[in-house]
């Protein structure tokens, strides 16, 4: 298939608002796929490379070659291109992986370059969500969409769904099932902005999970071979010798665990999120740091105490608060009440999450207070009559968190690309430094921005640029935004020696001042977790 007929298939999709529409126009592409290409293919329609690193981003990407007039690409070559450039290592790698990244650009027509820009940067918005990509798949192939949908669950793969559909039909996509070994997707919780809120989601009685303030783990065992995946299936078995040490100890021969690990200090409370996750980055296993409490104040597991009796680093500890499996049977079919009495009789109460049944508000809002009051992250409100919706988002699991929101000044802004392109799109944000009177950076967002205010933003800070340059135009800094973000943390990037985590954009304010924006010091309070003042 030529890559020419994917952008087109990609920029038609965006262009239509229909869901009837857009699934026909996909099943269509996924069609002319040769089977070679289906793997590749499909996970470009869905906004995904194949190759999940490829060392190419927006640096990368600044100044690429002029797009040629002939179309000559195929979606095979296009892949095979990708993998050479995500195979470069070594000394005298980034100009090489410039040389095959311009080669591939100079072979690419313009609507080609559009589409090989936002499938590298990660920002192919054209409105094929994996849903309509489940639908496509199914209208492409002739089967049941319940089939598709089913067997992408248990997959957590919809490249791997899309060759078994489109290679082997309905009796292929039958034989997904949970496989101890193969990570799948995770349950997933919507958000709510209060427990009340939360439990006319659920319904009562229901559970209130404590949501630590870790990473997402999901172990595998089978007999004595143990693995760990993150939220997003990838296998960090070799970084958390911990966790497996942890896991070894339980009694059962094959397991499936849904859980979260994280660090602890030496009083049982929750390190900072970047020191846990950098400890989950690191190529070898943690080294360990002594003992510590669990995230509800129980002893940790002497498996645990055993890995980290050595001197050393962060120790992540697990908290489970899920069983998929147990011994030959799978259990995401049954009710939650079942999975966690399961859960329960299999793993030592040290390694599970905190978890209260409540009949209303009123015990489920004294549980959001305990796990704050314990340095967590809030909660999760959980229906216990739901089955483990895998890869999914549903109302049975509602997280709880407390918002914090910040008045900040932009003081300058980044052109967009993709479907961006023409617009200021990424923030910069800046405190307030009263002891200077200028402004410290906390980073950058452009989560939360409509095309309404995209286009508003364009207009406004092009009136306020003071440097227009081809990627960032810096900008007076007179425009106070309100940010909203889940907490601060420690960085060398930013003079101010911290930033925001996962900043999004909830208004500009154009009632306040600069002079009235948050300061620095507010920012370090909360960093610090103590109030600002």
């Amino acid at each position: 298939m030529r890559f020419l007929d994917l952008a087109a298939t990609s920029a038609a999709v965006g262009a239509t608002s229909g869901r009837r529409a857009k699934v026909e126009l996909l099943a269509d592409a996924l069609r002319r796929l040769d089977p070679a290409e289906v793997a590749a293919g499909s996970g470009w329609l869905a906004g995904e490379l194949r190759q999940r690193q490829t060392g190419v981003g927006w640096a990368s990407l600044r100044d690429l070659p002029p797009p040629t007039a002939e179309p000559t690409l195929t979606v095979a070559a296009v892949d095979a291109a990708i993998d050479e450039i995500a195979a470069v290592r070594g000394a005298g790698s980034q100009a090489r992986r410039r040389a095959l990244l311009a080669a591939l650009y100079t072979a690419a027509t313009v609507d080609e370059q559009r589409l090989l820009t936002g499938l590298f940067l990660g920002e192919l918005r054209h409105g094929a969500q994996a849903g309509l990509l489940a639908d496509a798949i199914a209208r492409a192939a002739g089967v049941p969409v319940a089939a598709v949908r089913r067997a992408l669950l248990l997959a957590g793969d919809l490249r791997e769904v899309a060759v078994a559909a489109l290679g082997g039909g309905a009796a292929a996509l039958a034989g997904f099932g949970l496989r101890v070994g193969r990570p799948l997707a995770p349950m997933l919780a919507q958000s709510a902005s209060s427990v009340d809120e939360a439990l006319a989601a659920t319904g009562t009685p229901a559970v209130v999970d404590v949501k630590l303030d870790g990473i997402r783990i999901q172990v595998h065992r089978s007999g004595p071979d143990i693995a760990v995946f993150t939220r997003s299936l990838d296998d960090i078995t070799a970084r958390v010798p911990e966790v497996v040490a942890a896991v070894r100890a339980i009694p059962a021969r094959e397991l499936v665990l849904d859980g979260e690990a994280i660090g602890l200090d030496e009083t049982g409370r929750p390190l900072p999120f970047q020191q846990t996750s950098s400890a989950a980055a690191r190529r070898a296993g943690p080294a360990g740091g002594g003992s510590a409490g669990s995230a509800d104040g129980a002893p940790v597991a002497p498996a645990v105490r055993a890995a980290a009796a050595r001197t050393g680093e962060t120790v992540l500890t697990p908290y489970f608060f899920d069983l998929l499996h147990l011994d030959g049977a799978d259990l995401i079919d049954l009710p939650g009440r079942e999975r966690w009495a399961a859960l329960a009789g299999a793993v030592d109460a040290s390694l599970l999450v905190g978890r209260l049944e409540v009949d209303g508000p009123e015990r489920a809002g004294a549980a959001f207070a305990a796990a704050l009051d314990a340095g967590q992250e809030g909660v999760v409100v959980k229906s216990p009559d739901a089955p483990y919706d895998a890869g999914r988002r549903g109302a049975a699991w509602v997280k709880v968190k407390p918002r914090h929101t910040l008045d900040l000044v932009v003081l300058a802004v980044e052109w967009g690309s993709g479907r961006r392109t023409g617009w200021l799109s990424n923030l910069h944000l800046g405190a307030r430094d009263p002891g200077t009177g200028g402004f410290v950076m906390l980073g950058k967002t452009f989560k939360g921005l409509t095309d309404e205010l995209l286009r508003w933003q364009t207009e406004r800070f092009l009136g306020l640029a003071v440097e227009r340059g081809d990627w960032v135009v810096r900008v007076r800094p007179e425009q106070v935004v309100e940010i909203a973000f889940d907490g601060v943390q420690t960085s060398s990037r930013y003079p101010g020696g911290v930033a925001l985590r996962f900043a999004r954009v909830v208004r500009y304010r154009d009632d306040k001042s600069a002079a009235e924006a948050d300061t620095i010091d507010a920012v370090r309070a909360i960093h610090a977790g103590r109030p600002s003042t």
